[in-house]
């Protein structure tokens, strides 16, 4: 039997904080600012979009405190038991001087009205502690999740550029702090599941795996929360009840990422950042589209997992997981069973999971030699926005020239993540040419009657799918026209 635990305890800044009542859908920015007094994390939009209530929350991985950036106004004081959570008021320099973070900001004038710039403090406090000399690629990347009105970015850029100049972390009182944290930390992570509150008040956090396993089989009414970028705007736009709530995202037996020869397996906690690492090395082709997901706090806290089992049509990853031919490991108490990625989404809303069953693994099957893959994200913004549609397009053109497999998948023509099987089948055994995808333009409207809507019209997303068809072809015949040169 596992012993279970009638409070939440975590740090915040230097404070050890004990609570026995809190509400599933309490934020974190909501706690900080009604409850602690701490006001230098702002609520701009409620939304994980603006960054200006960017926190750092560290966490134990592989016996370390990694700190990642997050936005506090969708992060649930649920999920926080064992973690650190840094904000604006605890940065400091040596000796009671400013960071050097916060000085940089203010030598290259990088506030104005000052609402956002905690906000972008502590994303680039962040990307600091990881490297005090980023590159100008590095510093865009950690701030595609922050949003200024006034200031114009370019200050606030240079000020990432020269803020290691102004010391390093070595010299940080955080990393002092350190091994005293991880002591902390680990004796928080004592073996119990938590529970507090009743009945639709209720928040459950499993001590392991097998033992949220177990509480989500006797409880299959409770909402799974991992990263709460999805469930989080239930809560602040649409002031939706999600109780009872079970918080899985401590639990490292989710993080896992397996690999071999000839597949990677990706647990369903592991986050977008965690994952980076291994799409780059074994799906370089996805990394463009990663660095397009959200901002770089919601990238921290999404989960690879989560994006799946939401079953939402204009997920960002299901349209390239189905074209490589992804399979889906669901668990229901101690039975587990398999599915094909594609055969997982039924219908808008519903997808093939029992009650009391989850997503534990999602496994994607390497790139075969000679096969070509890419992926294409359309939104109003180029970051930080939800696709307007998204495709994925995988051929095999064999030695004769001709398709010898197609798979061609895409978000936001339907009511689910979907492949074109008319537009497959009206490419394959045919030659790879413009005149080919021209006369397969067309099986589009066997396949997809999409909708119009705030994001999109039916008409821009029929025509932009066929065009991303022939975008795919021109790119393979650049990319075929290069590797001869190189070759020659």
């Amino acid at each position: 039997m596992v012993e279970v635990a009638n409070a939440l305890k975590f740090l915040l800044n230097g404070e050890e904080v004990t609570l026995t009542d809190v509400p599933p859908d309490l934020t974190l920015l909501d706690w900080l600012r009604l409850e602690r007094r701490l006001r230098g994390s702002k609520e701009g939009c409620a939304e994980g979009d603006c960054g200006a209530c960017t926190v750092l929350v560290g966490r134990l991985m592989d016996d370390e405190v990694i700190y990642d950036s997050v936005t506090a106004c969708i992060r649930f004081v649920g999920s926080l038991h064992g973690t650190h959570v840094v904000t604006i008021e605890h940065l400091r320099g040596e000796n009671g001087a400013l960071h050097p973070v916060q000085q940089a900001m203010v030598d290259h004038h990088g506030s104005q009205c000052g609402f956002c710039t905690p906000g972008f403090v502590m994303s680039l406090y962040g990307l600091w502690m990881r490297n005090p000399e980023p590159s100008r690629a590095a510093i865009e990347r950690a701030l595609q999740g922050n949003l200024c009105r006034c200031t114009g970015y370019a200050p606030i850029i240079r000020a990432g550029e020269k803020m290691g100049t102004y010391g390093g972390p070595e010299g940080d009182p955080l990393l002092a702090e350190r091994i005293a944290v991880k002591e902390t930390l680990q004796a928080m992570h004592d073996g119990r599941r938590v529970e507090i509150g009743e009945g639709s008040n209720r928040v459950i956090i499993p001590a392991s795996l097998d033992d949220f396993a177990a509480v989500y089989e006797a409880n299959p009414e409770a909402r799974i929360v991992a990263g709460s970028t999805d469930v989080g705007l239930w809560v602040t736009k649409f002031m939706r009840d999600i109780g009872p709530v079970i918080f899985i995202g401590h639990l490292q037996e989710l993080k896992r990422i397996a690999e071999n020869d000839s597949e990677v397996r990706f647990y369903a906690g592991v986050s977008y950042t965690e994952a980076l690492p291994v799409i780059a090395s074994r799906f370089p082709e996805l990394v463009e589209l990663w660095d397009r997901i959200a901002g770089e706090q919601i990238r921290n806290m999404g989960t690879i997992g989560g994006n799946i089992a939401n079953g939402s049509p204009i997920g960002d990853t299901p349209p390239p997981f189905i074209a490589l031919g992804a399979k889906l490991h669901l668990r229901k108490g101690v039975h587990r069973r398999e599915i094909k990625l594609e055969d997982y989404f039924l219908a808008y809303g519903k997808q093939d999971r029992q009650p009391g069953e989850f997503v534990e693994s999602i496994t994607l099957p390497l790139l075969p030699a000679g096969e070509k893959f890419a992926t294409y994200k359309l939104s109003k913004r180029r970051e930080e926005d939800i696709s307007a549609l998204c495709g994925a397009f995988r051929v095999f053109v064999n030695d004769a020239g001709r398709v010898g497999m197609a798979r061609i998948a895409f978000g936001g023509m339907a009511a689910t993540p979907k492949r074109a099987r008319a537009v497959e089948a009206a490419l394959i055994g045919q030659a790879w040419s413009m005149e080919t995808i021209e006369a397969a333009i067309a099986a589009f409207a066997e396949d997809y009657q999409p909708i119009s809507d705030m994001r999109a019209s039916a008409d821009y997303r029929m025509l932009a799918a066929q065009n991303l068809l022939k975008r795919f072809f021109l790119w393979t015949q650049e990319r075929s026209e290069r590797l001869a040169r190189e070759v020659a």
